[in-house]
């Protein structure tokens, strides 16, 4: 039961990162070139803990096989999920819109049911991360603080550009800090499934999970994080990257 506490406030703490982005950008005009600057470092950071926390474990645990199958697998189905909320107006729901060449997110009179997919979109992008945080605590009852660590630094960017576009198309207070209040309890429910749930099946099982939601980080890394970082700094994006690249390195062989 105390493990079971214990994924819930890990998941709670990953998805309070969305509400306090959110907060910073709706509260304040954040230079877009920050953003972008911290949405390289959070892409950077993701990247390792793919790398080397969740696909290194499911191979060791599992093999070759499972870890590309999964991996794949979390890969065709984020893109899926993502060309389908796309085509619902949320396919630059982490865009700030600050820029001129950035394009804001549809409001509702413009796109019936968009603010729907912007929900499912978060949800989307939320989901696979904080599953992960539970499923690290099956190692030895100990949390994957690399984990928690670069779910809740690629969040603080996340909310923060999502609401300021979410404003400048017009959304309530009410609406933003409800969207992201709502992902920050399901991200705690998701840490929570994915020790209970996914620990109760095999280790090969667990391996193949875990490599399903690193497909789906990475997918969702290159296709909106990276995107957003690049359009304000591309000129210094691979240096920054590279920084949250190594520290999350560093953390993980600490």
């Amino acid at each position: 039961m105390a493990h079971v506490v214990q994924a819930g406030l890990w998941g709670l703490l990953a998805g309070s990162a969305l509400l306090l982005g959110a907060v910073l950008g709706f509260a304040w005009r954040v230079p877009q070139k920050v953003i972008a600057a911290v949405m390289a470092f959070g892409a950077g950071v993701l990247l390792s803990a793919v790398s080397f926390e969740l696909l290194g474990e499911a191979y060791d645990e599992a093999g070759l096989g499972p870890a590309v199958i999964g991996t794949l697998g979390g890969g065709v189905a984020y893109t899926v999920g993502n060309l389908w909320l796309a085509r619902r107006g949320a396919r630059h729901r982490k865009r700030s819109g600050h820029s001129s060449s950035s394009r804001s997110q549809p409001s509702e009179a413009e796109q019936r049911g968009s603010g729907t997919a912007l929900a499912l979109g978060a949800l989307l992008d939320g989901v696979p991360e904080s599953a992960v945080i539970g499923v690290s605590l099956l190692k030895g009852g100990a949390v994957s603080l690399v984990t928690v660590a670069a779910v809740f630094i690629s969040n603080v960017p996340e909310g923060l550009s999502s609401s300021a576009g979410m404003k400048r198309s017009g959304r309530s207070k009410g609406y933003v800090f409800g969207v992201w209040t709502a992902i920050a309890a399901v991200c705690t429910v998701s840490a929570v499934f994915g020790y209970t749930v996914v620990g109760a099946f095999s280790p090969a099982v667990i391996a193949a999970v875990t490599a399903v939601a690193a497909g789906a980080i990475l997918a969702m890394t290159a296709d909106t994080m990276i995107p957003e970082a690049f359009e304000d700094t591309p000129s210094a994006i691979g240096l920054i990257t590279v920084c949250g690249f190594l520290v999350s390195f560093a953390l993980s062989h600490a």
